[in-house]
């Protein structure tokens, strides 16, 4: 495919040159906060020199720590439930075995989560995204594990968006050794150069890649190879005569989720809160290097003598000894200036940058909630306490369910699905699309502020049923066990639905009628039992009697 190759290497060229400007802004955010991540350049790899020689003090990378951790835990925790999936219609949604199967997929879902490395790679993610406010995350199908996550190193990729603003498109250029092109694409896809070097058995020796993954937009749907799915991934050697691919493959599915922390108007990249902490983190190296230099200098301050003893054997460390010859009047070593900053001011300036830094990676927020006992605190405590915390987050929230977990489910969903172990399908669920909803820390968090609402109403109207029970006829009880239940998200299987409670309910009816017929019974037997035993001859005779004389 010469043309598409050509055409490939042109819009590379074009994605590099949108790249550029945020390549600077990358490189100080990782050598100031993250050293560690990034790979700028195509020989970046595998390189174990110090890269932390810019960072004294630690403050912004323990931030971005948390932020990652506060992240994961509240997001996509491994340890519980994050997502459930529902149905845009509720009364289907409601069906016992609709609900039970909805609730057996998205155990299964979960467990293939837990059981391959996506949570490593999700991790990661979101350490490179609240630093440089961009991520991207390869998810492919594995035999072993049904999925496989790749996380691509910011600067090693280059992305494209499309007329609606999502990402589309990743290009990205990096090395592999002649054995891994080798193992992974077949010899006989590669050029003549690699397999004289493979040949000679050099396997060690490193060769640019160009990997591009784009929508199809020459599909041919009624084709099954990859000219038939709707995106393809395309690798090729970078700059040698091999005009043949090393691998042309199609997706059903987007494979790889380019998630951004904020985006300004049409831009392809993201900022992020390690852009805000920036200048407070180099400021707060600046200050630390100025507290050090301060100390060093009360410690071991510079010291003047007289030229006499420029020559002669001298000693300030503590303990040392100079000997000085007093006949002469000579005088020995005095410090050069006195020191007198006072370094309590000093520190506390460091704490209000350091409390800063913090403030821009959330660290309060995400610690608050991994220090709240969820059961104790309130809806009311939370929609107080952290409800402006919270709104920051929201447009965050939002983003992530868009570029990042919609797709994510969505593609290991697809996954499962091939690969035949999804549950059998309910014969109603046929062509029905499915529904997530997020039921994380962070998501019942917010939801947890609309709740508040729900309790204040519950417990007026339980204040009001003290003086006049009528008034709880005015709550529909139903309802707001359903909507309390949602919000919280609580599991469906928890909840009855409207038949069974209604069936519950006919019998407890029943039940109740066939005790007050019992009852009715009981006392008609008793009356009849009464009128055996009485003696009504007199009571005759005395009639008889009053009615005689009468007429």
């Amino acid at each position: 495919m010469p043309g598409m190759r050509e055409s490939q290497l042109l819009r590379l060229s074009a994605l590099k040159r949108e790249v550029t400007s945020w390549l600077q802004h990358w490189m100080d955010l990782s050598e100031y906060i993250l050293p560690r991540r990034g790979r700028f350049f195509t020989t970046d790899r595998n390189k174990g020199d110090v890269r932390n020689k810019k960072i004294i003090d630690n403050t912004g990378t323990l931030a971005a720590r948390a932020l990652a951790s506060g992240m994961m835990s509240g997001v996509t925790s491994p340890a519980r439930p994050w997502f459930r999936l529902t149905l845009p219609d509720p009364d289907m949604a409601d069906d016992p075995g609709v609900k039970v199967w909805l609730d057996d997929v998205q155990r299964l879902l979960l467990k293939i989560f837990a059981s391959s490395n996506l949570y490593n790679g999700l991790h990661s993610l979101y350490d490179e995204l609240g630093t440089f406010g961009t991520s991207c995350m390869l998810l492919l199908e594995d035999y072993e594990d049904v999925v496989r996550a790749h996380l691509l190193p910011i600067g090693s990729y280059y992305l494209g968006t499309d007329d609606r603003g999502e990402v589309d498109t990743v290009y990205r250029e990096f090395q592999m050794q002649v054995g891994q092109v080798v193992s992974q694409f077949t010899l006989a896809k590669c050029s003549p150069e690699i397999q004289a070097l493979y040949a000679s058995g050099d396997q060690d020796s490193w060769i640019d890649v160009i990997h591009c993954i784009e929508r199809n937009k020459n599909q041919k749907r009624n084709k099954q190879s990859a000219d038939g799915m709707p995106w393809l991934s395309c690798y090729f050697e970078k700059g040698s005569g091999n005009e043949q691919y090393l691998s042309v493959k199609g997706f059903h599915e987007k494979p790889f989720m380019a998630p951004r922390w904020a985006v300004t108007g049409n831009d392809i990249y993201g900022r992020s809160p390690g852009m805000d902490a920036l200048g407070d983190v180099k400021q707060l190296q600046d200050e630390q290097k100025h507290k050090a230099t301060a100390i060093a200098k009360k410690v071991s301050p510079p010291m003047v003598g007289p030229g006499s003893l420029a020559k002669s054997p001298s000693n300030t460390l503590p303990g040392g000894v100079t000997y000085v010859d007093a006949l002469q009047g000579q005088q020995g070593f005095t410090p050069a200036y006195q020191v007198n900053l006072n370094i309590n001011e000093l520190s506390q300036d460091i704490q209000e940058v350091q409390h800063r830094i913090s403030r821009a990676f959330y660290e309060d927020l995400f610690l608050m909630l991994a220090n709240s006992d969820r059961r104790q605190i309130t809806a009311r405590e939370v929609e107080e306490r952290h409800e402006e915390k919270l709104l920051m987050l929201g447009p965050v929230l939002e983003r992530l369910q868009d570029e990042l977990l919609d797709p994510l489910i969505d593609r290991v969903f697809a996954m499962a699905l091939r690969a035949d172990i999804l549950p059998e399908v309910p014969p109603q669920l046929e062509g029905i699309e499915m529904r997530v909803e997020y039921i994380s820390i962070m998501a019942q968090a917010q939801k947890m502020i609309g709740t508040a609402s729900v309790e204040r109403l519950a417990g007026f109207a339980g204040n009001l049923a003290a003086a006049n029970e009528e008034v709880l006829d005015k709550i529909n009880f139903d309802e707001l066990i359903d909507a309390y239940s949602d919000m919280l998200g609580t599991p469906g299987k928890l909840v009855r639905d409207e038949d069974a409670v209604q069936a519950i309910r006919d019998g407890r009816a029943q039940q109740a009628q066939m005790a007050q017929q019992a009852e009715m019974m009981g006392q008609g037997a008793q009356a009849a039992k009464v009128m055996s035993e009485t003696d009504t001859s007199r009571d005759d005779t005395l009639l008889n009697q009053v009615m005689g004389g009468a007429f």
